[in-house]
């Protein structure tokens, strides 16, 4: 059910995060087609690309799209240390001057027509909404020459165990496509080196009560360039290795919850 603490709600200003590596061939397309979508409904908005030093250029293409002005309210952060996926995605959110923060994969493997969609559930009240693979209407991709079929299928299975280990009534425990709040993060600060910080943020989010909504969308197949979700079976172990251990570790603060104790994480933040 929405919020009725901020129901409804009145979007400011959207802040679209673009966390980027070697994104050169898909970046400029992507900032226009959000740029095309979120104005259709009509909603300030800017675009904050922050970017892992890509060596393809990625950077220097976003600022000269900046330098053209022909994008308003983009910014760029090129980050020199210090880098990876969930520290870039936190640095957009201390960036961001908007009251709802947006992020999403940057090839165009999650439908940016699909933004304004996510939006219309904060409009609406919901404190959260993600884009689901996994509920109905939701699909998971199929083929993709770019990223193995053993990443795709454990990607699925590691779902289902997540709904089983975790709670069934949320069904995309990793997938990285939100809108939210951005008051959610006064108590929620994202932990971990790739895609179990979405794991962490969604169930602390519950514990905290906070509302959300998930929309279905058919993940595909990224454009160009090459996929970063597990590129070797190393790679791939190491990551699983490191959800399981979220889902642990997550257990433990869950029962601390249950048991009404006051959890401070090791950033300082109080989550209960």
């Amino acid at each position: 059910m929405p919020s009725t603490k901020y129901s409804p709600h009145n979007i400011g200003l959207v802040s679209v995060i673009l966390p980027t590596y070697n994104e050169a061939g898909n970046i400029i397309s992507l900032i226009e087609t959000i740029h095309r979508n979120i104005s259709h409904v009509s909603l300030l908005h800017e675009i904050i690309v922050v970017d892992d030093n890509s060596p393809d250029g990625t950077s220097q293409l976003v600022q000269g799209l900046i330098d053209s002005g022909r994008i308003p309210r983009v910014r760029l952060e090129t980050r020199m240390h210090d880098r990876g996926l969930t520290k870039s995605i936190w640095r957009g959110i201390e960036l961001a001057e908007g009251d709802t923060v947006v992020w999403l994969d940057c090839d165009f493997s999650m439908p940016p027509e699909k933004i304004p969609v996510l939006l219309s559930k904060i409009k609406e009240g919901y404190d959260i909404a993600v884009g689901s693979r996994f509920v109905p209407g939701g699909a998971q991709k199929g083929h993709d020459p770019g990223e193995s079929s053993s990443a795709i299928m454990l990607s699925s299975a590691l779902n289902t165990f997540l709904r089983i280990a975790l709670s069934p009534t949320f069904h995309d425990y990793t997938s990285g496509f939100i809108a939210i709040r951005k008051n959610v993060f006064r108590h929620i600060r994202l932990r971990g080196d790739y895609g179990e910080y979405f794991m962490d943020l969604i169930c602390r989010a519950r514990m905290q009560k906070h509302s959300m909504a998930e929309i279905p969308y058919g993940c595909v197949p990224r454009r160009i360039g090459e996929s970063k979700t597990a590129p070797t079976f190393r790679i791939l172990f190491s990551r699983g290795v490191k959800y399981l251990w979220t889902v642990v570790r997550l257990q433990g603060v869950r029962v601390k919850h249950l048991l009404g104790m006051k959890i401070v994480d090791e950033d300082g933040l109080t989550n209960r």
